[in-house]
Protein backbone atom coordinates (compact mmCIF):
# COMPACT_ATOMS: atom_id res chain seq x y z
CA UNK A 1 0.00 0.00 0.00
CA UNK A 2 2.80 2.46 0.86
CA UNK A 3 4.91 1.48 -2.40
CA UNK A 4 1.50 2.12 -4.41
CA UNK A 5 1.02 5.89 -2.18
CA UNK A 6 4.54 6.79 -3.22
CA UNK A 7 4.01 6.00 -6.85
CA UNK A 8 0.97 8.19 -7.05
CA UNK A 9 2.56 10.84 -5.44
CA UNK A 10 5.78 11.01 -7.71
CA UNK A 11 3.34 10.55 -11.01
CA UNK A 12 0.96 13.40 -9.36
CA UNK A 13 4.88 15.84 -8.84
CA UNK A 14 5.46 14.65 -12.88
CA UNK A 15 2.04 16.52 -13.66
CA UNK A 16 2.33 19.10 -11.97
CA UNK A 17 5.85 19.83 -12.77
CA UNK A 18 8.94 19.66 -10.84
CA UNK A 19 8.91 22.85 -9.34
CA UNK A 20 6.14 21.42 -7.16
CA UNK A 21 8.90 18.95 -5.27
CA UNK A 22 10.18 20.15 -2.39
CA UNK A 23 13.66 18.58 -2.37
CA UNK A 24 13.93 20.22 -6.09
CA UNK A 25 12.77 23.39 -4.81
CA UNK A 26 15.95 23.41 -2.15
CA UNK A 27 18.14 22.57 -4.84
CA UNK A 28 17.00 25.83 -6.40
CA UNK A 29 17.49 27.68 -3.54
CA UNK A 30 20.87 26.70 -2.20
CA UNK A 31 21.75 27.37 -5.54
CA UNK A 32 21.10 31.06 -6.09
CA UNK A 33 22.34 30.98 -2.09
CA UNK A 34 25.65 30.51 -3.82
CA UNK A 35 25.37 27.07 -1.55
CA UNK A 36 27.66 24.94 -3.78
CA UNK A 37 28.67 22.26 -1.77
CA UNK A 38 25.06 21.86 -0.14
CA UNK A 39 23.79 21.65 -3.39
CA UNK A 40 26.35 18.81 -4.25
CA UNK A 41 25.63 16.83 -1.57
CA UNK A 42 22.11 16.78 -1.27
CA UNK A 43 21.96 16.29 -5.44
CA UNK A 44 24.00 13.35 -4.85
CA UNK A 45 22.07 12.01 -2.28
CA UNK A 46 18.64 12.08 -4.36
CA UNK A 47 20.38 10.44 -7.19
CA UNK A 48 20.78 7.65 -4.87
CA UNK A 49 16.90 7.57 -4.00
CA UNK A 50 15.08 5.49 -6.81
CA UNK A 51 12.21 7.30 -6.11
CA UNK A 52 13.81 10.57 -7.93
CA UNK A 53 14.83 8.89 -11.14
CA UNK A 54 11.75 10.39 -13.44
CA UNK A 55 13.57 12.87 -13.28
CA UNK A 56 17.28 14.70 -14.35
CA UNK A 57 16.71 17.61 -11.61
CA UNK A 58 19.27 16.11 -9.39
CA UNK A 59 21.78 15.47 -12.09
CA UNK A 60 21.28 19.07 -13.46
CA UNK A 61 21.76 20.09 -9.88
CA UNK A 62 24.90 18.48 -9.51
CA UNK A 63 26.44 19.48 -12.56
CA UNK A 64 26.40 22.95 -12.43
CA UNK A 65 27.49 23.27 -8.64
CA UNK A 66 29.97 20.86 -9.91
CA UNK A 67 31.30 23.34 -11.98
CA UNK A 68 30.96 26.26 -9.63
CA UNK A 69 33.47 24.11 -7.20
CA UNK A 70 35.57 23.70 -9.72
CA UNK A 71 36.58 27.45 -9.76
CA UNK A 72 38.05 26.93 -6.05
CA UNK A 73 41.53 26.14 -6.60
CA UNK A 74 41.75 23.68 -3.43
CA UNK A 75 38.72 22.17 -4.15
CA UNK A 76 39.64 20.77 -7.59
CA UNK A 77 43.29 19.95 -6.42
CA UNK A 78 41.48 17.53 -4.14
CA UNK A 79 38.98 16.88 -7.26
CA UNK A 80 41.06 16.72 -10.31
CA UNK A 81 38.34 15.08 -12.62
CA UNK A 82 35.71 17.25 -11.31
CA UNK A 83 35.45 19.46 -14.38
CA UNK A 84 35.35 16.59 -16.95
CA UNK A 85 32.60 15.06 -14.61
CA UNK A 86 30.92 17.98 -14.47
CA UNK A 87 30.99 18.44 -18.45
CA UNK A 88 29.75 14.66 -18.31
CA UNK A 89 26.67 15.38 -16.52
CA UNK A 90 25.46 17.79 -18.42
CA UNK A 91 25.96 16.38 -22.47
CA UNK A 92 24.43 13.00 -20.36
CA UNK A 93 21.17 15.69 -19.51
CA UNK A 94 21.42 17.11 -22.95
CA UNK A 95 21.16 13.77 -25.01
CA UNK A 96 18.51 12.54 -22.58
CA UNK A 97 14.79 12.75 -23.81
CA UNK A 98 14.16 16.10 -21.53
CA UNK A 99 17.24 17.86 -22.24
CA UNK A 100 15.86 20.59 -23.67
CA UNK A 101 13.21 21.02 -21.48
CA UNK A 102 15.67 20.93 -18.50
CA UNK A 103 17.20 23.37 -19.85
CA UNK A 104 14.96 25.53 -21.36
CA UNK A 105 13.57 25.49 -17.56
CA UNK A 106 16.56 26.77 -16.29
CA UNK A 107 18.02 29.29 -18.98
CA UNK A 108 19.07 31.73 -16.14
CA UNK A 109 21.29 29.34 -14.47
CA UNK A 110 22.57 28.07 -17.29
CA UNK A 111 23.38 31.32 -18.78
CA UNK A 112 25.00 32.53 -15.51
CA UNK A 113 26.93 29.68 -15.54
CA UNK A 114 28.47 30.19 -18.93
CA UNK A 115 28.97 33.81 -18.04
CA UNK A 116 30.74 32.56 -14.30
CA UNK A 117 32.92 29.98 -16.04
CA UNK A 118 34.08 32.60 -18.83
CA UNK A 119 34.93 34.67 -16.38
CA UNK A 120 36.86 31.69 -14.68
CA UNK A 121 38.94 31.31 -18.20
CA UNK A 122 40.25 34.64 -18.38
CA UNK A 123 41.13 34.45 -14.82
CA UNK A 124 43.22 31.53 -15.54
CA UNK A 125 44.66 33.32 -18.91
CA UNK A 126 45.72 35.85 -16.90
CA UNK A 127 47.56 33.37 -14.50
CA UNK A 128 49.26 32.33 -17.20
CA UNK A 129 47.74 28.77 -16.43
CA UNK A 130 47.65 27.38 -20.30
CA UNK A 131 46.43 23.58 -19.32
CA UNK A 132 43.60 24.79 -17.32
CA UNK A 133 42.19 27.05 -19.58
CA UNK A 134 42.26 24.69 -22.41
CA UNK A 135 40.69 22.19 -20.45
CA UNK A 136 37.93 25.32 -19.43
CA UNK A 137 37.46 26.45 -23.13
CA UNK A 138 36.67 23.04 -24.25
CA UNK A 139 34.35 22.38 -22.00
CA UNK A 140 32.69 25.86 -22.55
CA UNK A 141 32.76 25.37 -26.44
CA UNK A 142 31.07 21.98 -26.40
CA UNK A 143 28.55 22.00 -23.75
CA UNK A 144 27.29 26.23 -24.16
CA UNK A 145 27.26 26.96 -27.34
CA UNK A 146 24.10 27.18 -27.95
CA UNK A 147 23.46 29.21 -24.35
CA UNK A 148 22.63 33.32 -25.17
CA UNK A 149 25.02 35.48 -23.82
CA UNK A 150 23.98 37.71 -20.83
CA UNK A 151 25.65 40.96 -20.24
CA UNK A 152 25.47 40.43 -16.37
CA UNK A 153 26.26 43.50 -13.89
CA UNK A 154 26.05 41.06 -10.66
CA UNK A 155 22.53 39.89 -11.50
CA UNK A 156 21.22 42.83 -12.97
CA UNK A 157 22.28 43.75 -16.95
CA UNK A 158 23.04 47.16 -17.47
CA UNK A 159 19.54 46.87 -20.28
CA UNK A 160 17.74 46.10 -16.95
CA UNK A 161 19.29 49.26 -15.73
CA UNK A 162 18.08 51.29 -18.30
CA UNK A 163 14.58 49.73 -18.99
CA UNK A 164 14.40 49.79 -15.05
CA UNK A 165 11.84 52.90 -13.88
CA UNK A 166 13.76 56.46 -12.48
CA UNK A 167 12.95 54.80 -8.97
CA UNK A 168 14.64 51.21 -9.22
CA UNK A 169 17.59 53.03 -10.96
CA UNK A 170 17.64 55.94 -8.13
CA UNK A 171 17.70 52.82 -5.38
CA UNK A 172 20.24 50.22 -6.80
CA UNK A 173 22.85 53.16 -7.60
CA UNK A 174 22.18 55.22 -4.01
CA UNK A 175 23.25 51.97 -2.19
CA UNK A 176 26.13 51.95 -4.41
CA UNK A 177 26.92 55.47 -3.09
CA UNK A 178 26.09 54.89 0.55
CA UNK A 179 28.57 51.52 0.69
CA UNK A 180 31.53 53.44 -0.76
CA UNK A 181 30.64 56.47 0.99
CA UNK A 182 30.51 54.11 4.38
CA UNK A 183 34.02 52.78 3.36
CA UNK A 184 35.13 56.58 3.26
CA UNK A 185 34.64 56.72 6.65
CA UNK A 186 37.19 53.86 7.79
CA UNK A 187 39.69 55.92 6.11
CA UNK A 188 43.01 56.40 8.03
CA UNK A 189 41.87 53.15 10.24
CA UNK A 190 45.46 51.05 10.73
CA UNK A 191 46.15 47.97 9.36
CA UNK A 192 45.77 44.72 12.27
CA UNK A 193 46.24 40.97 11.06
CA UNK A 194 42.51 39.62 11.56
CA UNK A 195 40.94 43.07 12.28
CA UNK A 196 37.40 43.21 11.38
CA UNK A 197 36.18 46.25 12.81
CA UNK A 198 37.02 50.34 13.36
CA UNK A 199 39.61 49.82 15.53
CA UNK A 200 41.97 47.89 12.78
CA UNK A 201 40.91 45.70 9.99
CA UNK A 202 42.43 43.70 7.39
CA UNK A 203 41.91 43.46 3.75
CA UNK A 204 38.76 40.99 3.71
CA UNK A 205 37.86 42.53 7.48
CA UNK A 206 37.18 45.68 6.03
CA UNK A 207 34.99 44.48 2.88
CA UNK A 208 32.95 42.41 4.90
CA UNK A 209 32.43 45.37 7.61
CA UNK A 210 31.64 47.67 4.99
CA UNK A 211 29.20 45.57 3.25
CA UNK A 212 27.27 44.13 6.25
CA UNK A 213 26.23 47.34 7.06
CA UNK A 214 24.46 46.97 3.96
CA UNK A 215 23.04 43.37 4.85
CA UNK A 216 25.51 41.68 2.77
CA UNK A 217 27.58 38.37 4.72
CA UNK A 218 30.51 38.07 3.34
CA UNK A 219 32.81 34.83 4.41
CA UNK A 220 35.59 35.92 6.39
CA UNK A 221 38.78 35.43 4.23
CA UNK A 222 39.44 37.26 0.61
CA UNK A 223 40.03 33.89 -1.33
CA UNK A 224 36.56 32.66 -0.04
CA UNK A 225 34.84 36.42 -0.53
CA UNK A 226 36.27 35.65 -4.22
CA UNK A 227 34.83 32.04 -4.78
CA UNK A 228 31.24 33.05 -3.38
CA UNK A 229 30.97 36.64 -5.02
CA UNK A 230 28.83 37.15 -8.20
CA UNK A 231 32.05 37.47 -11.11
CA UNK A 232 31.79 40.34 -13.20
CA UNK A 233 33.87 41.58 -16.40
CA UNK A 234 35.89 44.57 -15.61
CA UNK A 235 33.74 46.86 -18.43
CA UNK A 236 30.83 46.25 -16.43
CA UNK A 237 32.45 47.53 -12.85
CA UNK A 238 31.14 50.01 -10.44
CA UNK A 239 31.66 51.75 -7.41
CA UNK A 240 30.75 49.51 -4.26
CA UNK A 241 31.99 46.11 -6.42
CA UNK A 242 35.13 44.37 -5.67
CA UNK A 243 38.35 43.62 -7.08
CA UNK A 244 40.93 40.86 -5.99
CA UNK A 245 44.97 40.31 -6.37
CA UNK A 246 46.51 36.91 -6.40
CA UNK A 247 50.27 37.32 -5.18
CA UNK A 248 51.18 33.94 -7.28
CA UNK A 249 49.94 31.18 -4.54
CA UNK A 250 45.83 32.32 -5.19
CA UNK A 251 43.78 35.61 -4.11
CA UNK A 252 45.52 37.46 -1.41
CA UNK A 253 44.34 40.55 -0.91
CA UNK A 254 40.19 42.14 -1.58
CA UNK A 255 39.67 45.72 -1.90
CA UNK A 256 36.83 48.05 -2.86
CA UNK A 257 36.08 49.67 -5.87
CA UNK A 258 34.72 53.16 -5.48
CA UNK A 259 35.69 54.77 -9.14
CA UNK A 260 32.56 55.40 -11.62
CA UNK A 261 32.03 52.68 -14.22
CA UNK A 262 34.66 53.01 -17.11
CA UNK A 263 36.89 55.49 -15.51
CA UNK A 264 40.38 54.38 -14.28
CA UNK A 265 40.19 51.70 -11.53
CA UNK A 266 41.02 53.49 -7.99
CA UNK A 267 39.92 51.31 -4.65
CA UNK A 268 39.25 51.76 -1.21
CA UNK A 269 41.06 48.88 0.67
CA UNK A 270 43.18 47.68 3.94
CA UNK A 271 46.34 47.86 3.28
CA UNK A 272 49.08 46.01 5.29
CA UNK A 273 51.70 49.26 5.61
CA UNK A 274 49.21 52.04 6.10
CA UNK A 275 45.57 50.81 7.11
CA UNK A 276 42.60 51.83 5.40
CA UNK A 277 43.37 53.95 2.37
CA UNK A 278 42.77 54.90 -1.50
CA UNK A 279 44.92 53.51 -4.50
CA UNK A 280 44.64 53.98 -8.26
CA UNK A 281 45.32 50.77 -8.85
CA UNK A 282 46.59 51.39 -12.52
CA UNK A 283 48.83 53.84 -11.56
CA UNK A 284 50.43 51.08 -9.47
CA UNK A 285 52.67 48.42 -10.80
CA UNK A 286 52.49 46.36 -7.72
CA UNK A 287 48.73 46.40 -8.00
CA UNK A 288 48.08 46.53 -11.58
CA UNK A 289 50.27 43.25 -12.24
CA UNK A 290 48.41 41.06 -9.81
CA UNK A 291 45.17 41.83 -10.67
CA UNK A 292 42.74 38.43 -10.58
CA UNK A 293 39.30 39.40 -11.36
CA UNK A 294 36.30 41.23 -10.09
CA UNK A 295 33.18 39.74 -7.92
CA UNK A 296 30.04 41.51 -6.60
CA UNK A 297 28.07 41.35 -3.81
CA UNK A 298 24.90 44.52 -4.51
CA UNK A 299 22.56 43.25 -7.14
Amino acid sequence: MRSLIVVVFVAFCVLQGSSQIREFDKLEVLYAQNHYKMVYRKANTLLDIPDYDFSQIPKFYKAISLFQLCQNDRWLIRHPNALEDAAKLLIEIKKSSDGKKVFDAHIYEISFLKHDLISWAEDLKRRGKKEEFERLQRAISNLFDQIPDIDFQGEISEKDIVESDDSEKDLYFKERDQIVDYAKKQLGVPYVWSGNDPNGFDCSGFTGYVLKEFGKDLPRRAVDQHESSRKIKEKNVHKGDLVFFDNGSGISHVGMIVSEKGKPLVMIHASSSKGVIITEIEQSDYWLTRLSGFGTYVY
